[in-house]
């Protein structure tokens, strides 16, 4: 399996973040991307860089997460891709299980949903409200029927994600990928998983025009037909099951 982590200006958590990961009962790759960080976060890498499983690219300049998501994404070899974020907001050991969802039921995409997990902390109440919405748009206008769209934990094989050609450079990288997913009548898994959320004190960097163009992105894709997904012929019956 191939972790992606984008990193920007995480120096307080990266290095228990990526400890985590490493420390997974699974076979991994981790592709960590350095997001033009200003801060101590790439002196923080220097000490993984000999690991014979972790990868290292430094963008010189932040564009957003998707940039950095599609900068790693070129590198992946793992059967299946899903990102981490640099922050503690979610417990790596879902990954696991999210794994053993998607190998047993070879599924194409597993999502780690914090609406199933009744435990699952809340930051703020818009960002809830938020992803409610952007939720039952995406179940609205791609039959998806997911309970957390904007999840962070997207497990999605790897042939699949590098056919879906994406341009998304911020935060809409999620509902970019949901609905290309929903465009080609791919099933998603979905289960629950652990949420600690921060405030923007701590480093949270999401906001409210980030919520605005994800709702234009998921509207865009229903509305344009340049969303099909490359899928390998010899997939296709497995992936649309």
């Amino acid at each position: 399996m191939t972790i992606l982590m984008p990193l920007y200006n995480e120096e307080a958590t990266a290095a228990r973040i990526i400890n985590e990961v490493l420390r997974l009962k699974i076979n991994l790759e981790l592709i960590i991307i350095n997001n033009g960080s200003t801060d101590g976060t790439s002196e923080v890498l220097h000490q993984f860089a000999d690991r014979p499983n972790v990868r290292i690219i430094e963008n010189e300049r932040n564009i957003g997460k998707g940039d950095g998501i599609i900068a790693g994404l070129k590198y992946a070899s793992g059967e299946y891709t899903v990102i981490q974020d640099g922050d503690l907001e979610y417990d790596p050991l879902d990954l696991v299980k999210m794994l053993k969802v998607a190998e047993d039921n070879r599924a194409s995409a597993v999502f780690g949903s914090r609406t199933l997990n009744p435990k699952s902390g809340v930051s703020y109440q818009r960002y809830l409200l938020g992803g409610k919405l952007l939720t039952v748009l995406a179940n609205l206008l791609f039959r998806v029927n997911i309970t957390d769209e904007s999840t962070c934990y997207k497990m999605i094989r790897t042939d699949i994600l590098k056919g879906m050609n994406l341009v998304s450079r911020k935060f809409e990288f999620c509902p970019e990928v949901v609905a290309k997913l929903g465009r080609n009548n791919i099933k998603i898994y979905e289960i629950p998983v652990t949420y600690r959320p921060r405030k923007f004190e701590e480093g949270k960097k999401i906001n409210w025009k980030d919520g605005i163009q994800a709702i234009w992105t998921l509207f865009k894709y229903r509305l344009y037909p340049f969303s099909k997904v490359a899928i390998k012929s010899e997939q296709q019956t497995a992936d649309n099951r």
